[in-house]
């Protein structure tokens, strides 16, 4: 499939922007890494692993964290990206305004209902995480933390199956492998 050179645009476009209001922003991870880091690899699980070529999918990939982590108005991602962009960028979007564990729990209980976009964003997300705190956890995090994170993020995952079998057969390696990680991190602590 060959992209049109307004396509190229609206990614290249989507990153700028993206990069832009997470400018300020790091990762929690032990490097403190780059924010923008993190929707350039959502969106590039999506385009490698899960053979997405939807290009609003991969647009809203890249901006998935933008107004619920930024000062970035809905009306903004309208303007510039279109309505169905927005759209997805919404379904995956947390109300920053209730307490974490009820936004987790929603998380959980919306995750069958969201459209076969969005349910492809948050695997890919939920992928990107997850490798994120087996390989680069937050220095504060505990291993039980850890754990408990894995597993939440697996009920979520429960509920987008059906949405792309490459996007969930990855999720599921990169569960696995971050399980062993813990395993071997909690005897390495041990010792």
């Amino acid at each position: 499939m060959l992209f049109e050179d307004c396509d190229i645009s609206q990614i290249l476009s989507a990153i700028q922007f993206s990069a832009d209001k997470h400018r300020d922003q790091r990762r929690k991870d032990r490097e403190a890494s780059p924010y923008i880091n993190h929707p350039i690899n959502v969106a590039d699980i999506l385009w490698r692993i899960g053979e997405v070529r939807d290009i609003n999918v991969i647009v809203a990939a890249i901006l998935h964290d933008t107004l619920e982590d930024t000062d970035t108005s809905e009306n903004e991602i309208e303007e510039l990206f279109g309505k169905d962009v927005l759209s997805l960028v919404q379904e995956v979007t947390d109300d920053k305004s209730l307490p974490k564990e009820v936004r987790k729990q929603l998380q959980i209980e919306h995750a069958p209902h969201k459209s076969h976009g969005a349910k492809q964003i948050k695997l890919a997300d939920k992928t990107s995480n997850v490798r994120d705190i087996a390989n680069s956890p937050p220095s504060d995090w505990t291993l039980q933390r850890r754990a408990e994170y894995l597993n939440w993020a697996a009920n979520v995952v429960d509920g987008l199956r059906c949405a792309n079998k490459e996007l969930e057969t990855w999720f599921d390696k990169i569960l696995a492998d971050a399980h062993e990680k813990l395993k071997s991190d909690a005897v390495d602590s041990a010792s």
